[in-house]
Order: C-alpha cells, then sequence, then structure tokens
C-alpha cells in the first residue's frame, strides 16, 4: 500500500492536522451563527435600526481592511 503526498491528499495528512482544520471550519461556522442570532436578536428588539446601525458600524472596519488589501 503506497500513499502519494499531493496537496488535495487527505489520507496522506496526520489526524491531528486534520482535526484541526475541522476544528477551525466549525469554529468559524459557530461565530457566524453567533453574531447572526445576535443581529436577528436586535432587529427583532429594535426593528429597522437594528437592521442598518450593525452595518453602519462596520463600514470603517471595511475600509481598513480594503486598505490593507489595497497595500498588499
Amino acid at each position: 500500500m503506497t500513499q502519494t503526498h499531493g496537496a488535495g491528499n487527505e489520507a496522506g495528512r496526520p489526524p491531528a492536522e486534520r482535526l484541526s482544520e475541522t476544528s477551525i471550519t466549525v469554529r468559524i461556522l459557530l461565530f457566524r451563527l453567533v453574531l447572526l442570532t445576535v443581529w436577528g436578536g436586535a432587529i427583532v428588539l429594535w426593528g429597522v435600526p437594528g437592521l442598518y446601525l450593525p452595518a453602519l458600524a462596520l463600514v470603517p472596519v471595511i475600509w481598513v481592511f480594503l486598505l490593507i488589501i489595497s497595500r498588499a
């Protein structure tokens, strides 16, 4: 039985590395789920301002990300 070590070969990677990638993916998905749940709660609690104020507050953050990307 031979194993080839390629870029897309999951079988050739150590189990700990696969587990760590799965853990990171799960954390990212849970963070997004919690963020959307909190945003939905703000919409339910405050109505339309709960919908647009978080997006408006993120405008400076997006500007910083765009500046960082453009300088790379």
